[in-house]
């Protein structure tokens, strides 16, 4: 890959892949190094990377480099947020729908974050996430339905606490 094949590559996928950082860490700063660094790893492997599977690779990178962050930062924000829901400190109403939604998707687990991130929210094929998480097309419609199966509980539960 050549330096404007690289700066197309850039161009054509720094907004998609930040919005799935942003969306799975859930922290503008924190999705942004996270980009930053998928874009500097890319140029120092650009000999190695094809240019076609270029938007493969950074997204595989950016998960991965999630997972990573996630794993080593011990993120229990979320976690608290919902012991205090369930202790009755935070009341259903105070939540937006939006919120609630983001929350359920949230506590995920990585993979089937991932998944419906990058299905229900970036659009992405089937095959596409496949590549990108390194995934059979089967595999990742598994992980759709269960996180959608998740989602769905979670939010019937919350619908009969109101």
């Amino acid at each position: 890959m050549k330096r404007r094949e690289y700066n197309i590559v850039v161009q054509e996928h720094s907004a998609n892949l930040y919005g799935y950082a942003i969306r799975f860490l859930r922290d503008k700063e924190d999705a942004k190094d996270i980009v930053q660094d998928v874009f500097e790893k890319l140029w120092i492997h650009r000999n190695k990377v094809e240019v076609e599977k270029a938007k493969s690779w950074m997204f595989t990178t950016a998960h991965n480099a999630m997972i990573n962050f996630a794993n080593r930062k011990g993120r229990t924000t979320l976690s608290n947020e919902i012991a205090k829901y369930e202790k009755g400190a935070v009341t259903p109403n105070s939540f937006e729908s939006n919120q609630v939604v983001e929350r359920a998707v949230s506590i995920l687990p990585p993979i089937q974050k991932s998944v419906i991130l990058l299905r229900d929210l970036e659009g992405y094929s089937y095959k596409e996430i496949g590549d990108i998480l390194e995934l059979s097309d089967s595999q990742v419609k598994v992980y759709l339905f269960r996180a959608r199966n998740k989602i769905k509980k979670q939010l019937k539960g919350l619908i009969e606490l109101v």
